[in-house]
């Protein structure tokens, strides 16, 4: 199993503290040999790559990503400058590997960071790919982060119900990627920091196996971020385990 521990840090605010609690993990998953997901929690940025199964070099990919992510918290300044920079590093990283990579080569990234550069805190989810940002505020829980997927594009459409997509045969085809094209900015979304909001970012290998119900119903159980997320993957592991799976639980608290 991998290692789960509990971290935690204090932001010291003007109007206060935010104390902030957060577990990590990912897993080869059941059917696959490799590990293509690559994580990152760190304070103040929480992000999951999953780099495109099928194609070789996926993990180069995903790597890569959380690699240049991961100088951007070094550094000390994250905002969507930076990571875009770090992004578009990570796309000549990628390519530098032509004996390892092909053309589809790429990995989703998604996640969220605490925007500290205003005069109030906020949180900034990013996204590309179909990994996804969820919120667990006042006992409900919101995928936060769109899908960029055929089969979301269907949804959107009126073309396909959310039931169908559960098992369309393009569930995995994903319209946005870090590494196949230039492109390589993430949708945004700002939210205000909330006293006892629970995130979970997550690979597709758990939505895979998981419904939002069970995710839901996993951090309920389970206060502390580390057992929560383990109690996540084994469930995934347990429904089938069909891909990489890769969670982070961070937990949100404001002390006055």
């Amino acid at each position: 199993m991998p290692d789960t521990t509990t971290r935690a840090h204090d932001v010291a605010l003007p109007s206060g503290a935010l104390e902030l609690r957060w577990a990590a993990a990912t897993d080869v998953g059941r059917r696959r040999e490799v590990n293509q997901d690559a994580v990152l929690a760190a304070y103040p940025l929480f992000v999951v790559a999953d780099g495109m199964g099928g194609h070789i070099g996926g993990e180069i990919a995903s790597a890569s990503t959380v690699t240049r992510l991961e100088a951007v918290v070094d550094g000390g300044s994250v905002t969507p400058k930076t990571i875009e920079k770090a992004l578009s590093r990570a796309v000549k990283d990628i390519a530098a590997h032509p004996e390892a990579t092909d053309d589809g080569t790429g990995t989703t990234v998604t996640g969220v960071f605490l925007d500290l550069t205003g005069p109030e805190p906020h949180w900034v989810t990013l996204n590309i790919g179909d990994s996804r940002v969820y919120l667990l505020r006042d006992d409900t829980l919101v995928q936060i982060t769109t899908d960029h997927s055929v089969v979301q594009e269907l949804v959107a459409a009126g073309r396909l119900s959310p039931e169908e997509a559960e098992n369309h045969p393009y569930g995995n085809v994903i319209t946005r990627a870090v590494g196949p094209s230039e492109s390589v900015r993430p949708d945004y979304v700002r939210l205000d920091v909330v006293d006892g909001d629970r995130f979970v970012v997550c690979s597709d290998g758990l939505t895979k196996e998981l419904t939002d119900y069970g995710i839901q119903h996993f951090l309920r159980e389970h206060a502390d971020p580390a057992e929560a997320v383990e109690a996540m993957l084994d469930a995934a592991l347990e429904n089938g385990g069909r891909d990489n799976v890769t969670v982070i639980v961070l937990d949100v608290a404001l002390a006055h």
